[in-house]
């Protein structure tokens, strides 16, 4: 993603640049406190790159903010049909923001299909402009129109702004050398021109970003800089649009520092890489395209220049392989995939249990079972990180609640793994993945320290006296192995799936043996050092919604909604799912009602039930969607009363 890096500072200084417009403009100009735009068109309109370029605007000029991107799975769906409708929605506001809202301020519809698929999470009054270009009785046909709804008074309860885009934007490319056909597919540049003027967005870095992203053919730059400024001048100049909008900068919202707009898998990249600088081992990343990790493995492939080693695999088996290998070898070796990977990856995550090796699986989830909805979010694989091994291997989980958190969630899976050698699954989800937010860069000095200690030589003496090495001699401690880089002298050692000796490392059937193993690594996952579960309840509230992952920023949202309007109710939110932390039973002993909103059909309040002994309360969602903060605060207010 794209991104700008401004300081506070910065930001407030750009409050300037509305003043100025507002003396300059004969316009009225209205302040809002937050807006919620939907780019909404075909697959191949370029509503992801709208809608990207708006954020990074916005996010340059100080605002804080949450996107939805939103897209078919297909490459390029069918033109002008509701499964190829492809949307990105941006929440900004001059406050503190959690969601990418529940339903659209603006829509901006480039044809039928657009328009039928997002018009019914408008509410009365939002604005919509619509492309009337594509509006022909083929395309309304195509998606079910019997009339035109920009005519038979079916969106007389909306504002309507009937532009045509695609004329308007053939008419402005006019003196340059290019067919009309590719001359309309910067209609969407015009429409990004037209809603920066209406909010009065930065416009200095979308056109830097065009003449980036076009150098080597600059009269394509040339001509979507020019379709981006006519939409700017048509909304300056038409007198079907008599307001623009100003939303101040998010000045209180941030603390000092520097910020850039991230989305969850540039963050989650990037923690990567501060993680290998601060266990200073080389990041080794074994991985198999899928939607919606691939970002990472594009993303990592970058940073050759931080020792960074990138495979991409035939498959997934062969891409956790190597990576185990890496681990192995010394490396930070990391996985990432999907759901439908990590069931392919599981026999391989078992044997990095057994052989107590560091490595990190990084699952984004989405929609399932099988293929499922790959381009759709949800939280359906927290049981198949806990359990989905053959035997008992256990793995430790955690979970990052933003796109920015999930920065801190590599480092903290980072941290763990090395520190008990052993895999750890990271969950994150399409929702966090795609979407983005501000992030402070965080400064060198306040990254955790995560240096490794390799096996260097013996560390056991046999009773004639003689020194040996054995692999399986554990840290009094974290109850980890030593980790011995292969070719030092003397640490040669078995490695291999079939059960070890404890201690020796030599192969064992011995059913005593077996017996210890088991529990000895049962109890290095139980031992996992995590920090206690904290819990914001400034009202002694009797009802406690506990969350896990992407759920932070709607359940989060819903109680301050329902703090606004009096009820009393507590909030915790869980990062480490395995182990829990030590204080969850006694936190949640101490509500008469425990409510667990999840995107599935109620995992985490399943392993709550059983190991806490708690009548946890579900609430579940499995559209391949996000909560909506007014959905969740009203069954959270339900729970409360019954």
């Amino acid at each position: 993603m794209t991104s700008q890096v401004s300081s506070p500072a910065e930001q407030a200084d750009s409050t300037v640049v509305g003043e100025q417009r507002r003396a300059a403009g004969t316009k009225d100009v209205r302040r809002l406190e937050r807006v919620v735009i939907r780019f909404a068109g075909d697959s191949g309109d370029g509503m992801q790159l709208t809608g990207d370029r708006f954020t990074s605007e916005t996010a340059s000029f100080g605002n804080d903010l949450s996107t939805l991107p939103n897209f078919p799975a297909e490459i390029r769906a069918p033109a002008g049909t509701l499964p190829g409708v492809s949307s990105f929605q941006l929440h900004f506001a001059d406050h503190d923001i959690l969601t990418p809202g529940d339903a659209p301020n603006v829509l901006v519809a480039m044809n039928p299909a657009a328009l039928k698929a997002n018009v019914g999470d408008l509410p009365r009054g939002a604005e919509i402009i619509v492309n009337t270009d594509e509006f022909t009785r083929r395309a309304m046909q195509k998606v079910g129109y019997d009339a035109s709804p920009l005519e038979d008074g079916s969106l007389d309860g909306y504002h309507v702004h009937p532009v045509p885009l695609t004329t308007l934007t053939v008419e402005a490319l006019k003196e340059f050398d290019l067919s009309r056909k590719e001359a309309e597919r910067s209609k969407n540049m015009f429409a990004l021109g037209l809603l920066s003027w209406m909010y009065h967005r930065p416009t200095e870095g979308t056109e830097k970003f065009l003449r980036s992203k076009f150098a080597k053919k600059p009269d394509i730059a040339a001509a979507n800089i020019a379709a981006y400024r006519a939409g700017w001048n048509f909304g300056e100049t038409t007198e079907d649009f008599a307001v623009s909008y100003e939303v101040a900068p998010a000045t209180t919202a941030f603390p000092p520092g520097t910020y850039r707009n991230i989305s969850g898998n540039l963050a989650l990249a990037y923690g990567l890489i501060a993680a290998s600088l601060q266990t200073d081992l080389p990041l080794f990343l074994g991985s198999y395209p899928i939607t919606p990790a691939s970002d990472i493995l594009h993303e990592l492939s970058r940073h050759k220049n931080f020792g960074v080693r990138t495979f991409q695999a035939e498959d997934e088996i062969a891409g956790i392989g190597a990576a185990l290998g890496a681990a192995f070898g010394g490396s930070l070796a990391v996985t990432t995939t999907s759901g439908p990977g990590v069931a392919l990856k599981s026999e391989t995550i078992g044997l990095a249990v057994s052989l107590e090796l560091p490595l990190l699986v990084v699952d984004i989830q989405r929609g399932g079972p099988s293929t499922g909805l790959p381009t759709k979010t949800e939280q359906a694989d927290l049981l198949q990180a806990m359990y989905g091994r053959n035997g008992e291997a256990p793995v430790p989980v955690v979970a990052p609640c933003t796109p920015a958190d999930c920065f801190d969630a590599a480092l903290e899976a980072a941290r763990i793994a090395v520190t008990y050698r052993t895999p750890v699954f990271l969950l994150s989800d399409g929702y966090l993945a795609n979407g983005s937010e501000p992030w402070r860069v965080p400064e060198p000095g306040e990254l955790p320290d995560l240096a490794v200690r390799f096996a260097q030589g013996p560390n056991h003496s046999l009773e004639d006296g003689t020194e040996v090495f054995w692999p399986y001699k554990r840290d009094p401690h974290t109850l980890a192995r030593p980790w011995a880089v292969p070719g030092t002298p003397g640490l040669e050692h078995r490695i291999g799936g079939i059960e070890k000796q404890d201690g020796t490392g030599n192969i064992s059937y011995d059913p005593a043996n077996h017996d210890f193993m088991v529990r000895t690594r049962q109890a290095k996952i139980d031992g996992v050092a995590v920090p206690d579960l904290e819990v914001d309840d400034p009202d002694g509230a009797r009802t406690l919604v506990l969350g896990w992952g992407s759920t932070y920023g709607p359940i989060t949202a819903a109680v301050r909604r329902l703090r606004g309007a009096g009820e009393a109710v507590a909030q915790a939110h869980l990062r480490h799912l395995n182990p829990f932390p030590a204080n969850l039973d006694a936190v949640l002993k101490r509500y008469d009602k425990v409510v667990v909103p999840e995107m599935n059909l109620g995992q985490l309040a399943t392993l709550v039930r059983a190991k806490c002994l708690v009548d946890a309360h579900s609430y579940n969602q499995v559209n391949g969607m996000p909560f909506k903060a007014e959905q969740l605060a009203a069954a959270l207010k339900e729970a409360i009363d019954d």
